[in-house]
C-alpha cells in the first residue's frame, strides 16, 4: 500500500521545550485517518510541519513523496487545508471566494462547493465576514472539497459546526472518499463524530505516538474492567499489564488490552478480590480517556 505521509523520527523543540520525540508514523492512501491527543500534545504541530509551515528540529517529513518543507507547487494544490476553521478571504462573497480559489486548482470541482454551500440558504452575494462561525466553517468545507484533493488535512474541522452540519459534513466526506482513493487526515475534540467515519486512530501521548491502529482493532483489543475497590487495589498502579486505572468512589476500572482471562489471573498474583469483577463496553471517546487518562 502507498503511503502518502511518512514520519521518520520526527522530533520538534520550540525553544528548549520538546513537543514531538522521534514520531514515526505511516499513513496509507485511500484510509481516513483520526488524530487523536489532549491539548498540548503536538496535533497541530505535526499538521503545521506536514504542511510546510514549520521545519522539523530533526528527523523526515515527506508528504506526497516531497519533503514537507520543500513541497512544490503542483504537490502543494493536491492537498485541501482546513486549518483550524480559518478563511483568509472574509471580506468576499461566496460567489467571489469561489471564483478566486478555482484559479489555483487545476481539478476545481464548482459544483462540489455549491452543493455544500447552497445548504446555507444564503445568497451568493452574502460576504463571508457577515456569517456566523459555523457558516464560515461551511464555506472552508466547500472550497476544500472543489479542490478535489488527494489529500486532505483537516485541523479541527468541527470548530463552530452545529449537529446538524456535522452530520451533513460527514456525509458528504464519506461519499468524496468512497468514490476515491483519497486520503483524510483529520482532528476533533468531538470524538463522537471521528468514530463515525475514521478507518484509523493516531493516539498521541506527551512526546510520543501511544497507538497507531485500525478503529475497529482499538475497540475491540482495548477493554475496561470494573470490580469493587479495596485496600488491594489501592495498591495497584499502571505498569505494563494495566495502561489506566481510574477510581471512582466504591468502584475501580481497570483499562488494559488484555483479555479477561489474563486480568484475573494477573490480579490474582496482587491478592485482589475478583468479586463481582466485569467488563465495561467502551465507544472511542472512553477508549481514548481510558487510554490517557482524564487529566
Amino acid at each position: 500500500m502507498e503511503n502518502v505521509i511518512e514520519l521518520k523520527n520526527l522530533t520538534h523543540k520550540y525553544g528548549n521545550k520538546l513537543v514531538l520525540n522521534n514520531l514515526n508514523l505511516s499513513v496509507e492512501k485511500g484510509r481516513i485517518f483520526g488524530i487523536l491527543g489532549k491539548n498540548g500534545m503536538g496535533k497541530t504541530t505535526t499538521i503545521n510541519i506536514l504542511m510546510g509551515f514549520l521545519r522539523p528540529t530533526s528527523g523526515v517529513c515527506k508528504v506526497l513523496g516531497e519533503d514537507s518543507h520543500k513541497i512544490s507547487p503542483k504537490t502543494r494544490a493536491k492537498i485541501g487545508l482546513l486549518h483550524e476553521g480559518h478563511i483568509a478571504y472574509d471580506f468576499m462573497t461566496i460567489k467571489q471566494v469561489e471564483k478566486f480559489y478555482s484559479n489555483f486548482f487545476a481539478n476545481w470541482k464548482k459544483d462540489y462547493y455549491y452543493e455544500l454551500v447552497n445548504k446555507l440558504h444564503l445568497s451568493e452575494n452574502h460576504r463571508i465576514s457577515n456569517m456566523s462561525c459555523g457558516q464560515r466553517s461551511q464555506v472552508v468545507l466547500g472550497l476544500i472539497f472543489a479542490q478535489d484533493p488527494e489529500l486532505m488535512i483537516l485541523d479541527d474541522y468541527s470548530m463552530g459546526l452545529d449537529p446538524g452540519y456535522r452530520s451533513l459534513f460527514i456525509d458528504y466526506l464519506k461519499e468524496f472518499v468512497s468514490t476515491s482513493e483519497k486520503t483524510v487526515l483529520m482532528t476533533s475534540h468531538i470524538i463522537q463524530d471521528m468514530e463515525k467515519i475514521i478507518d484509523d486512530a493516531i493516539i498521541m501521548g506527551y512526546q510520543k505516538l501511544l497507538l497507531h491502529t485500525s478503529l475497529k482493532n482499538f475497540k475491540e483489543s482495548f477493554h475496561c474492567y470494573q470490580l469493587q475497590r479495596s485496600t488491594t487495589t489501592d495498591n495497584l498502579e499502571a505498569d505494563n499489564t494495566i495502561s489506566n486505572i481510574e477510581t471512582i468512589k466504591n468502584k475501580v476500572n481497570l483499562y488494559s488490552f488484555e483479555d479477561i482471562t489474563q486480568i484475573k489471573n494477573y490480579l490474582t498474583l496482587k491478592n485482589v478480590s475478583l468479586d463481582k469483577i466485569k467488563e465495561i463496553p467502551l465507544g472511542l471517546e472512553e477508549a481514548f480517556i481510558g487510554l490517557t487518562g482524564k487529566y
